[in-house]
């Protein structure tokens, strides 16, 4: 870490602990408040001209904190913190039901993988934030503008706690590579996410399988109340990727030339290998077939499968169907 990366860092950390200070202190000698923080006077004096710049979102004059600088520098200074339009310091936080939800939804899935202690501390948070959306009545919440954000972190709530509880679930999932709706019933493992995207860690009992479904394609979720019959530790950890052998999938070696290049960028890779003349040598691990052979016609002719020797026999033969129906 460079030397100005810890320095902001540093500081950030004694704003965090000045603005508390001087809220329950009042005015303060800066002396008195150097030592009790622990910092020289003049660290404390170049904290206190940053804080004159931090305050509500907005940035106006009238939002961000007031440091009289004039009682701490110059001839007729006394050396007294005075902090003005800072009152809302000292009201509670309040978060709206969406926000509040989305960190039941984080503390839930950070417990599902923390140690005992961790777990103790979560808990205890938890009971606290549910207790309070619990008692917030129903004409408080209005999703407005962000209806689909808020339906969308209400469903995850109920996925996680279906897994917390290990209960199984009902679900309408979208297939895109078939652009068709599936019902299944799947034992959920958790919440994790990947490539901006919040998926559900869960057996699926109709593949039999280990799967990952994406909240945005789950249509409707009704939680039951038949315990899951397979266990796991939690959910999987997506650092490595989304798929992995156990997932049923199939690893695909494509050759894409300069114009294909740009799938890369697109959809996550096992492996990308440089060849003469711009060509790439590409490793990527598919779910589904047909979702292959769509993808190469759009890629048609500046890609094409390596390996299994038996996708690019499946695909020439698709591209020659194709051509027929043109001529």
């Amino acid at each position: 870490m460079s030397t100005a990366a810890s320095g902001a860092k540093d500081q950030v950390a004694r704003l965090l602990t000045l603005v508390p200070f001087l809220h329950a202190h009042g005015q303060v000698r800066v002396d008195d408040a150097a030592a009790a923080l622990g910092i020289p006077p003049e660290q404390l004096l170049s904290d206190l001209k940053v804080l004159l710049m931090c305050g509500l979102p907005g940035g106006y004059p009238d939002d961000l904190i007031d440091v009289d600088l004039d009682a701490l520098e110059g001839p007729e200074a006394d050396g007294v913190i005075r902090v003005s339009n800072a009152d809302y310091l000292a009201r509670p936080l309040r978060l709206t039901p969406t926000e509040a939800t989305a960190i039941i939804v984080a503390l839930r899935a950070l417990r599902s993988g923390a140690e005992d202690e961790t777990r103790e501390v979560v808990d205890r948070a938890l009971a606290k934030l549910e207790a309070a959306a619990a008692g917030a009545s129903a004409p408080q919440i209005d999703p407005g503008d962000d209806a689909l954000d808020a339906d969308r972190v209400r469903l995850a709530t109920r996925l996680q706690d279906a897994a917390t509880r290990g209960v199984q679930v009902e679900i309408t999932y979208f297939v895109p590579s078939r652009d068709e709706e599936s019902e299944r019933v799947v034992d959920p493992r958790g919440l994790v996410s990947a490539h901006g995207f919040t998926y559900l860690d869960a057996w699926c009992h109709s593949a039999e399988a280990p799967r990952l479904f994406r909240l945005d394609r789950i249509r409707k979720a009704e939680v039951s109340d038949q315990p899951v019959v397979t266990t796991a530790d939690g959910p999987r950890d997506l650092a490595d990727g989304l798929f992995t052998q156990a997932d049923g999938t199939t690893l695909v070696t494509l050759r894409l030339d300069r114009e294909a290049r740009w799938i890369v960028e697109y959809y996550p890779v096992e492996a990308v290998r440089s060849r003469r003349g711009g060509v790439l040598e590409v490793d990527l691990r598919i779910a589904d077939e047909r979702w292959l052979q769509r993808l190469l016609l759009r890629l048609a002719p500046h890609a094409r499968v390596l390996s299994p020797p038996e996708y690019d026999e499946m695909f020439t033969s698709r591209a020659e169907d194709t051509l027929k129906l043109y001529r």
